[in-house]
């Protein structure tokens, strides 16, 4: 029986560079496969049905022995009540994250309202706040405010290579 392998996560509130790094880190670990979940968020309604979607592709990807990095704001507790949250050997979590000047222009160019800003704004500070807490281990947090894309894709690297089995 093949053994089970970790699955990553890069998760963090909206306008933090979670889809913008994907090619970065795809460039960087070709040796494992990298996803930005939005890429199909029209397509299903369901934020926890796009989840599992996701967690299904990672863990038939595992099958073949190859690691995944899912890319998208997850959370252990939406991650958990996916059908295949088990095949995993563990699931970590990193967190970009940006100051709330930077979110707030970076979602204002997409057109958000002022209370959608808000929500991620907020939900940013309970990540940062909950990062030791709500996460095990415990999730590091990216600063991408000033951060290079290219930079955050290398922190990135070092983060799963300190975690891959």
């Amino acid at each position: 029986m093949d053994k089970k392998l970790p699955l990553f996560i890069v998760t963090g509130a909206s306008g933090t560079g979670k889809s913008t790094v994907v090619p970065y880190i795809r460039e960087l670990l070709e040796d494992l496969d990298v996803f930005d979940i939005d890429v199909i968020q029209h397509d299903v309604e369901d934020w926890q049905k796009l989840k599992n979607i996701w967690v299904k592709v990672a863990s038939h990807i595992a099958k073949s022995q190859r690691m995944t990095v899912l890319c998208g704001t997850m959370l252990p507790w939406e991650v958990e009540k996916c059908d295949d949250f088990q095949e995993f050997s563990k699931i970590y979590y990193v967190n970009l994250h940006c100051d709330d000047q930077t979110r707030e222009k970076r979602l204002r160019d997409r057109g958000w309202s002022t209370e959608l800003i808000q929500e991620h704004k907020d939900f940013a500070k309970w990540l940062i706040e909950n990062a030791d807490e709500a996460f095990d281990p415990i999730m590091p947090t990216i600063e991408t405010t000033y951060t290079p894309i290219n930079e955050v894709a290398l922190k990135i690297k070092e983060w799963v290579t300190k975690y891959a089995e």
